[in-house]
């Protein structure tokens, strides 16, 4: 019991944030990661982070987390059985005359015939309203808001509109909006709409609309992944990233068998998406270091006028690539999900193993994802758990 007291007590004397960046189907490395977590803290505590921010599928992933505020490890048990038992159906629609509707919408936007009152996308994502419906209850947050177990929760989206970048929080009462330079915070009651708006991958989901506005994935025109928790008073950072970038790689080494030929639609998308998801994150983190190690050779007196840059980040990343993951169940997609990536262009599983990353919402995909995560994260142990011991 004596634990436990002390265990809230030093949460609530912190400012931690977590950021859970976007990625689709990737996000399953981010639930590993968390379950790993789970594990090394002590059961029945509140959530470590009093911060969130998600974008994308790290916005449902955060969403989870922050409905189960007073309880982390009831909060990535949850969150797990989703993504253990997630099935593409239950993220978008199937069939073959939705996407066949899909494409026929498509190619009639490009001459204008389209209805102007419904968004334009390649696939349905009905489904996901469903099952976020079902798993979360967001009345949760304002009481874990209340309770001081949450200070803020941030999901990230696009507005078609403005091409700002729209951060919609919810939090404690002395947090401000802000506004700068194609981005911007607004205060909101969270619900369904802000997740479907930050997940709806351009051309993929359809954007979604909130109040008079259009929105799409938050990853697109971000620049700074980490922004919003800075500006919602973060000290600290811990980034559950989805690149495969910090795995061994010889770069000086000429790769073999590289392919020659011209980019097919779906190698161009996933290149996008890896843009989109992955870059920023990881070029917001070299910049922050940067910055920590310039001042930490400034004179003392100098030092404190930079206190409101985050002193520690952690950032944990997969240790292998996720598109060669990908490339072995790229046959659990759906038949027509398949053929529809081969239409654009994708004639050999390696060509659309990068936009299939995001879209296998498969259960062996999905999986496969949690044990990195989980793997990678039992690696970081000593990291991680100091990470939190000096937090207070």
């Amino acid at each position: 019991m004596l634990e436990q007291i002390q265990t809230k007590r030093a949460f609530m004397t912190n400012n931690n944030a977590l950021i859970l960046s976007g990625g689709g189907a990737r996000a399953a490395y981010q639930v590993g990661v968390l379950s790993a977590m789970g594990k090394m803290r002590p059961k029945h505590t509140p959530l470590p982070f009093p911060i969130l921010c998600g974008t994308s599928a790290g916005a449902l992933n955060a969403t989870m987390l922050a409905s189960h505020a007073d309880n982390f490890s009831k909060a990535v048990s949850s969150l797990a059985f989703v993504w253990r038992h997630l099935t593409p159906d239950q993220i978008y629609t199937v069939g073959r005359w939705p996407v066949a509707s899909s494409l026929t919408k498509t190619l009639l936007s490009l001459f204008h015939l389209h209805n102007h009152d419904s968004s334009i996308a390649l696939m349905d994502n009905t489904p996901l309203k469903e099952l976020l419906t079902n798993h979360l209850d967001f009345t949760r947050i304002n009481t874990a808001i209340d309770r001081h177990q949450l200070k803020a929760l941030a999901i990230t989206a696009m507005s078609y509109s403005t091409g700002e970048s729209t951060t919609f929080f919810q939090g404690s009462p002395d947090l401000q909006a802000w506004q700068g330079n194609r981005r911007k915070g607004v205060a909101a009651n969270l619900g369904v709409d802000h997740l479907l708006a930050s997940s709806a991958i351009p051309t993929i989901f359809p954007a979604h609309k909130i109040h008079n506005h259009y929105y799409g994935d938050g990853a697109i025109r971000q620049k700074s992944a980490i922004y919003p928790a800075l500006k919602l008073g973060a000290d600290k950072l811990f980034i559950i990233g989805v690149s495969g970038n910090r795995s061994a790689k010889k770069w000086a080494t000429q790769e073999k068998d590289v392919d020659t030929s011209a980019p097919s639609m779906a190698q161009i998308l996933g290149q996008l998406l890896n843009s989109a998801f992955i870059d920023n994150l990881e070029d917001d983190i070299y910049q922050l270091e940067i910055m920590n190690s310039l001042i930490r050779d400034l004179p003392k007196d100098k030092q404190a006028n930079h206190q409101n840059l985050p002193t520690e980040t952690l950032i944990i990343s997969p240790s292998e690539e996720l598109n060669e993951i990908a490339h072995h169940y790229i046959a659990t997609l759906p038949k027509n999900i398949r053929i529809l990536l081969k239409a654009a262009g994708g004639s050999t599983r390696e060509k659309i193993s990068s936009a299939a990353s995001y879209l296998l919402f498969t259960p062996q995909y999905c999986r496969a994802l949690m044990d990195l995560g989980y793997q990678d994260a039992m690696w970081e142990k000593d990291r991680i758990i100091a990470f939190f011991e000096n937090s207070h």
